[in-house]
């Protein structure tokens, strides 16, 4: 299943959304994120979050950056990235599933929903 979010013309790059959304902020640019239990340089740590405990690895891709929750059972994974035409800032999760409960679904649009708000809250400015 795939969820989405978009906000539209920011004024950001991508080498700035590779500097900024990191591990380590997480808890502040989405709020089903609780608290980060540990990180490391190499782009993996330890979150706290909805669903409860996760490791997570953390990546650069072409257009922003990917995040993937190692020990979860739905292999949920989500992106950062900007899209040029039109231009915007798109939140991008899935899960390996066709269909799940409904709760669980709208726990994921919940969390693509804070992530796509705290992205609006802190946005990610260029210098």
């Amino acid at each position: 299943m795939e969820f989405f979010a978009e906000i539209p013309d920011p004024d950001t790059s991508i080498d700035h959304i590779r500097q900024t959304v990191t591990i380590e902020r997480l808890p502040d640019l989405c709020a089903s994120i609780e608290s980060v239990l540990s990180s490391t340089p190499d782009g993996y740590g330890e979150i706290y979050c909805v669903w409860g405990r996760f490791r997570v690895a953390r990546e650069p891709i072409q257009n922003g950056v990917r995040f993937s929750l190692l020990n979860c059972p739905h292999a949920l994974a989500w992106t950062v990235a900007l899209h040029e035409n039109p231009r915007a800032l798109v939140v991008h999760c899935t899960i390996d599933d066709k269909t799940v409960e409904q709760e669980f679904a709208e726990s994921i649009e919940q969390f693509v929903a804070d992530f796509a708000q705290g992205l609006g809250d802190n946005p990610l400015r260029s210098a």
